[in-house]
């Protein structure tokens, strides 16, 4: 996962998922502009295996958390961005800077399924386990980026055992996804959520909060 070689970074003329744009409008008789990012909504699942009392999440490499770790430290590599090449990023900063813990999640991008059945179809392919619309629990859904993006996730429950997994996960090669499932034990996640070694997104945070106040009181006594 760590093996990162030859970065080159150049500037994005188009893209799958992102969409440049401007917004010119007039609030309060203030003539104002605002530029923002179209991009897909998004699904994420807190997934609880209950056999092992444990919390499956992924952890993958995101190159714009590596690229925000770059700038940080480097800051000259983003000065040439009005230009047509940037420079090379030679002795780069390690991989893991740019690693983080996730809750499963994908982009809403197939019209025809409902946002449960896509939700249903990363769990099985980012962390193995075969689950049903059934199975899913709707906790909310909320707004991610407000500043750039405004784009909506949805956050599910899923409860799964040992005997419903089925593969090793992972994501889809095919489509340049490496991920590794993790399992954080239910008495350790609250240390795990405020610990800021392990680089996570607030979806992480909240979810293991929601946990705590709501599935957790009701979990049989030891």
């Amino acid at each position: 996962m760590e093996a990162i070689e030859e970065l080159a970074l150049q500037p994005c003329a188009s893209s799958l998922y992102l969409r440049p744009f401007r917004l010119s409008y007039r609030q309060n008789g203030t003539k104002k502009f605002w530029d923002f990012m179209r991009t897909h909504d998004s699904v994420s699942i807190l997934i609880f295996n209950t056999t092992r009392q444990c919390f499956v999440v992924v952890k993958q490499f995101r190159p714009a958390v590596y690229m925000c770790e770059v700038e940080r430290h480097r800051p000259q590599v983003f000065q040439n961005q009005d230009k047509e090449k940037f420079p090379c990023l030679e002795d780069p900063l390690p991989a893991v800077v740019g690693v983080t813990y996730e809750l499963c999640a994908g982009i809403v991008d197939k019209p025809d399924l409902s946002l449960e059945e896509i939700a249903c179809e990363e769990v099985l392919e980012e962390c193995g386990y075969c689950v049903s619309v059934a199975d899913l629990r709707r906790i909310t859904s909320y707004r991610s980026g407000v500043g750039v993006t405004g784009s909506k996730q949805t956050l599910f429950y899923a409860e799964v055992t040992d005997q419903m997994r089925t593969s090793g996960g992972g994501g889809q090669p095919e489509e340049g996804e490496l991920i590794e499932v993790v399992e954080i034990p239910l008495e350790e996640s609250m240390k795990f959520a405020y610990d800021e070694t392990f680089p996570k997104t607030m979806g992480v945070i909240f979810s293991f909060t929601w946990f705590q106040n709501n599935i957790a009181p009701k979990l049989p006594k030891k």
